[in-house]
């Protein structure tokens, strides 16, 4: 049970990990001089960025990404103190219910932020607000590493739903 229970701890942390990297790191989206996030637009050769404001095209949908991998990254960092406080609180034989919820709403949220990037990167690369050309780019670690949390959470959601409490 301890080799369980310290797996599921290591899973959490790993997905946290992935959440907290795919959201923060400029490489959703790469280029050979060049790489972008939700937040920023890098140029590799000069190293200057620039911040992605309410002028360029689309904005609104950046800006849904974001608030979307905002948010599952807090579910995840939520449902990991829930867990760690139902670990001491719940009785023997009860599951962790409440943080299988709060874990596959960090789920739906990472899924729904790269799905709207996936969805909209031709017009989110398209803006002429752009410094240098960024259509020509492919998805870069950062979005792949989103995909992967996805799955990371959705496991470890349903993990903690068929989790018992055992002595």
């Amino acid at each position: 049970m301890l080799i369980l229970l310290a797996f599921i701890i290591v899973f959490h942390i790993t997905s946290a990990a992935l959440l907290f990297i795919s959201t923060i790191d400029n490489a959703w989206w790469v280029g050979d001089n060049f790489s972008t996030d939700v937040w920023r637009m890098c140029a590799t050769n000069t190293s200057t960025c620039l911040a992605i404001t309410d002028q360029f095209r689309e904005y609104q949908s950046i800006q849904a990404v974001q608030a979307a991998m905002i948010l599952s990254t807090i579910f995840c960092c939520v449902a990991f103190l829930v867990f760690i406080l139902q670990l001491f609180r719940l009785k023997q034989g009860e599951r962790f219910v409440l943080t299988s919820i709060i874990q596959l709403l960090s789920c739906l949220c990472v899924m729904i932020a790269a799905s709207i990037y996936t969805d909209r990167h031709e017009e989110l690369h398209q803006s002429h607000e752009y410094r240098m050309e960024v259509s020509k780019g492919q998805y870069g670690y950062s979005f792949v590493l989103a995909w992967i949390a996805f799955a990371f959470t959705l496991i470890s959601g349903v993990m903690y739903l068929v989790l018992r409490k055992r002595k």
